[in-house]
């Protein structure tokens, strides 16, 4: 069979099936973002509290894009079968390992070091992946079906 054959099967997978989101932001940005990231995530379907918990961890990964990332970043929302994803990535020099292994609550009385740990309570999953180039985090909720049903 060749690549001509007009009998091949053909498969045709979009790229990015769902996105909602695609922009570089810096401080200047991080409040129309946000307002951005909530239309879309209550469009998708998250709702109440998860709603809320989904915006605040991605509010929490960009101001850690601009404070520690190089003052800005780039973020990506989409949707995949059941769930919202949202990354975000910056030119930091990166997360230590040890940093990224300590998932204790930071005590109430310090002043940084919730980002990451908010992120990582308030979503599904979260994965990291960091060096001197740079970090990328992607956190991901489950959409729950509506119940339409019950008012």
């Amino acid at each position: 069979m060749t690549n001509a054959d007009p009998h091949a099967p053909r498969t045709v997978v979009p790229i990015e099936p769902a996105l909602l989101i695609a922009a570089a932001f810096d401080q200047a940005q991080v409040t129309e973002i946000r307002h951005s990231v909530t239309s879309c995530a209550t469009a998708s379907g998250l709702v109440g509290q998860r709603l809320d918990d989904f915006v605040l961890a991605v509010n929490e990964l960009i101001t850690n894009a601009v404070r520690h990332g190089g003052g800005r970043g780039w973020l990506r929302l989409w949707q995949e079968p059941g769930m919202l994803v949202c990354e975000v990535a910056d030119h930091g020099h990166g997360i230590s390992a040890q940093r990224l292994g300590d998932r204790r609550r930071p005590a109430p009385d310090t002043a940084g070091g919730w980002g990451l740990w908010l992120a990582r309570e308030l979503t599904d999953a979260m994965e990291v992946i960091t060096g001197t180039a740079g970090t990328t985090v992607r956190i991901t909720s489950v959409l729950t079906i509506r119940d339409h049903t019950s008012h």
